[in-house]
């Protein structure tokens, strides 16, 4: 992080003042010039960027009525130039809600100019961002140091964006279950084909249950922000009661159906480890190192798991065959999907084949490989041969006509792979973390 000095602050006004006179004179209609509010000899850090790009997504928002933007990120600061063809004091009023919906935007300085370069002065005076005081008082009388504004704007940025990606994520977690359930065709399973092997779900089903689950996701990633230096066991512990909560939440949605038990564990443990490494400048860690953190949390998993009693399904067929199913893969740092699904997914896109077609495949890819206890469950061993030997058969991208034979085959045999499903959800999350900047 560089300093600047009194000087670099005034060329970059004077440098601001002719850009804003540029806009004007160009586009004849109202200017928003966005900076921020950063005391000190530092204007500029990821964090502030990060805090910046976020007053931008607020602008954006004025969609069709911008008829230009220029947005530039140098040491003195981060600047933003917006032509809006609304009226000034519309606009004026916009800013300003942007300004005042949060603590985040006391950081905001959205400046309006109409069309004839006057600025706007906003209705009210802004309050102090350390003891929030009305008015310029403590800035004119220089009541507060260098140093406890910047660590008030610190804990701004970090408190807000905090709970923003706690929602963020799990955004990026109940859209992975909607788009998987509508990846079609997926043999055996929910799709816009067919309810597959079910008769007892559809895709209204799912759709009730997905969005039940946000505010689930929500609270494994604060569970994780807020376990994140102790042991990963206390994590795992809080998430198993969280995912508790949620299966009733999802019962209560599908009217006593399992549609995500499976994904409410594996997406409940991946938002767990974003959290746990969560950091305000960087809050989508890199995939190695989140699938490392997940295999830490899994394996708390694996023990509670070692004590079962074969009560569930999947306790009989690990006690008779030392199938371990999704908690296994999780405890293992998912490696079904980082090895088969992702990147067939990638590849797949990369040949230029839809998203849909893309993942179905990488469904395929996972039911050859992957041992569902799902398809013991519902096939036996027969069941459960018949379905990766006929998966694997289809080859690596297969033609949609070749999937959906494969899907009759199974609804005869009544199979679905649903860990199969639920890993295809996992891929799907880890897929749009990646390409993500929260």
């Amino acid at each position: 992080m560089t300093e600047v000095t009194l000087q670099d602050i005034l060329l970059a006004r004077e440098q601001r003042a002719a850009k804003q006179k540029e806009f004007l004179t160009k586009y004849h209609c109202p200017l928003v010039s966005f900076t921020m509010n950063i005391a000190g000899p530092v204007k500029t850090s990821p964090l502030i960027e990060r805090g910046f790009r976020a007053g931008v997504k607020k602008l954006e928002s004025l969609g069709s009525a911008i008829l230009a933007k220029e947005i530039t990120c140098k040491d003195t600061g981060c600047e933003g130039f917006f032509a809006v063809n609304v009226d000034a004091h519309i606009l004026k009023a916009i800013c300003t809600e942007f300004e005042e919906a949060t603590p985040l935007g006391r950081l905001f300085d959205m400046d309006v100019l109409d069309a004839d370069g006057n600025k706007l002065d906003r209705e009210g005076q802004r309050g102090c961002i350390v003891c929030g005081a009305p008015g310029r008082g403590c800035a004119a009388g220089r009541v507060h140091s260098v140093s406890e504004l910047q660590a008030a704007t610190d804990r701004i940025l970090r408190e807000h964006f905090r709970l923003a990606d706690r929602e963020r994520v799990a955004d990026l977690a109940v859209l992975s279950l909607l788009e998987e359930v509508c990846i079609t065709p997926k043999p055996g399973l929910v799709d816009r084909r067919n309810t597959g092997s079910h008769t007892d779900m559809d895709l209204d089903t799912f759709y009730a249950s997905a969005n039940a689950l946000w505010p689930y996701f929500k609270a494994c990633v604060a569970i994780g922000q807020d376990t994140a230096t102790q042991p990963p066991e206390e994590t795992f512990r809080l998430l198993r009661q969280a995912g508790l909560e949620a299966e009733k939440a999802m019962y209560a949605a599908t009217n006593g159906v399992n549609t995500h038990k499976g994904a409410i564990f594996t997406l409940g443990i991946l938002c767990g480890s974003v959290g746990r490494l969560w950091a305000a400048e960087l809050p989508a860690p890199s995939l190695p190192l989140l699938l490392k953190e997940c295999a830490a949390v899994g394996q708390a998993a694996i023990e509670d798991f070692s004590k079962t009693d074969g009560s569930t399904a999947g306790q009989k067929l690990y006690l008779q065959k030392g199938l371990r199913g999704i908690r296994g893969e999780v405890a293992e740092g998912l490696p079904a999907v980082t090895n088969i699904a992702l990147p067939a997914l990638e590849e797949g896109l990369a040949k230029g084949m839809s998203f849909n077609d893309a993942a179905a495949c990488a469904l395929v890819g996972l039911i050859a490989r992957v041992e569902d206890s799902n398809l013991y469950h519902r096939g036996g061993d027969e069941g459960a041969t018949f379905a990766k030997e006929a998966a694997r058969a289809l080859g690596k991208f297969p033609p949609k006509t070749k999937i959906e034979a494969l899907d009759d085959a199974f609804i005869r045999k009544n199979l679905s792979p649903g860990g199969c499903a639920d890993l295809l959800a996992a891929t799907l999350f880890l897929h749009k973390l990646k390409g993500d900047i929260l």
